[in-house]
């Protein structure tokens, strides 16, 4: 793997963006004359960065809740949410979503992938409850990497009104997490969606967030072809070939819904 790419993606102005990301948060609140913003904390690195991007300028005006399914969830993970909401402060409800997966499951065929999936869902029809409820806007927590290749599910981590770090590419996020102070055991942990047991990302996707990040940047920042990235990211051609899938084969995610064209 070519570590001047690495470097090169790694190499930002954080403390640039981390004041244009403060300022973009208030400049919404503003503009959509809402009361404060809201956030599904996880344990993970996307969502406490999150968290410590609002602490610093809208504690009063932010709402973090946690939603574990404690059927499959780690212990662990909701203990790295409520260290979260300790060292940031903001307000926060706990709410376990297991009694409502099983409640849905009573009335449906399983199948594992979707009730994954419908974890997904059903954080996300929480998280507008109260937003509807406190007239907050719903934050997502989807960086560049996991956008760009359709890892997460639609309609719902991948739904929010703003998207504060969807510019950052998860190397990035793991860069602005140090210079915001997230502690390094969130930072150096797995990524996970928590939707199954046992759920790795870089196990599901077969690849490093090195490898995914260098070969994205490559194909979209550079606009290199598969083979151009290939050669400069020395990875083998077949990781490419199935990242660029992905990319390509995830583009309905990240559109509005379909319609027919006029005449």
């Amino acid at each position: 793997m070519n570590q001047d790419i690495i470097k090169e993606i790694q190499n930002q102005d954080y403390s640039k963006i981390t004041e244009m990301i403060e300022g973009f948060l208030s400049d919404k609140i503003t503009e959509s004359n809402t009361n404060g913003i809201i956030l599904g904390l996880s344990g993970g690195i996307d969502s406490a960065v999150l968290a410590y991007l609002c602490k610093r300028k809208l504690k009063e005006k932010t709402l973090a809740i946690i939603m574990p399914d404690t059927a499959i969830t780690p212990k662990i993970e909701t203990e790295n949410a409520m260290k979260m909401i300790a060292l940031t402060g903001i307000e926060y409800k706990l709410i376990d979503i297991k009694p409502i997966v099983n409640e849905y499951t009573m009335y449906l065929e399983p199948n594992d992938k979707s009730k994954g999936n419908l974890r997904a869902r059903i954080r996300t029809n929480i998280l507008y409850y109260y937003a509807n409820s406190k007239n907050y806007l719903v934050l997502g927590s989807s960086d560049k990497s996991e956008n760009l290749i359709g890892y997460f599910t639609k309609f719902g981590d991948g739904a929010s009104d703003i998207t504060p770090i969807i510019s950052l590419y998860k190397l990035q996020v793991r860069e602005i997490a140090k210079y915001l102070g997230v502690p390094d055991n969130i930072i150096s942990k797995k990524s996970s969606p928590h939707l199954l047991e046992d759920h790795e990302a870089e196990k599901e996707l077969g690849a490093s967030y090195e490898e995914i990040d260098s070969i994205l940047y490559c194909l979209i920042e550079k606009k290199l072809s598969v083979g151009e990235t290939v050669k400069i990211t020395l990875i083998e051609k077949s990781m490419v070939e199935k990242i660029y899938e992905l990319n390509v084969n995830s583009e309905h995610k990240r559109l509005s819904a379909a319609k027919p064209d006029s005449e």
